[in-house]
């Protein structure tokens, strides 16, 4: 008998404003592609994945409240080491993005969270998974 398995995530949806402008977003910011925009939502591909960003309710966000009542991001970026997330940071900086300070969670590696234009939180780590090392 054979073992399925999932081997990786394909599509992230993430709930935005106004899917141009966010797409428009991602491509300068973040350096996206855009494969499709329409008034309901855009496809943009970075970091090995496409993102499709979704018109949402006014407020939506991917974001949600943890047990503590702090607000959270629900997915973690990667980058291949220390240097590579300070530059990262830095240019997100310069860039103008929302970003909290480089932090020491007490793990492996360095990790900061930065947000999108809609507010949409998203966390950079600083050591590859061993899938891409």
């Amino acid at each position: 008998m054979s073992q399925q398995k999932l081997i990786r995530v394909g599509t992230q949806y993430i709930p935005v404003e106004n899917p141009e402008q966010a797409a428009n977003w991602y491509k300068k910011i973040l350096k996206a592609d855009i494969s499709y925009c329409d008034k309901d939502k855009a496809i943009v591909n970075f970091a090995n994945q496409s993102f499709f960003l979704v018109k949402g309710k006014d407020g939506e966000s991917a974001n949600f409240i943890d047990y503590y009542g702090e607000k959270r991001f629900s997915m973690t970026f990667e980058v291949n080491g220390l240097e590579s997330l300070q530059a990262l940071h830095k240019e997100l900086k310069e860039k103008g993005v929302g970003i909290g300070e480089i932090e020491d969670r007490g793990h492996a590696g360095r990790n900061f969270v930065f947000s999108d234009r809609d507010g949409n939180l998203f966390d950079v780590w600083s050591e590859l998974s061993p899938a891409y090392k």
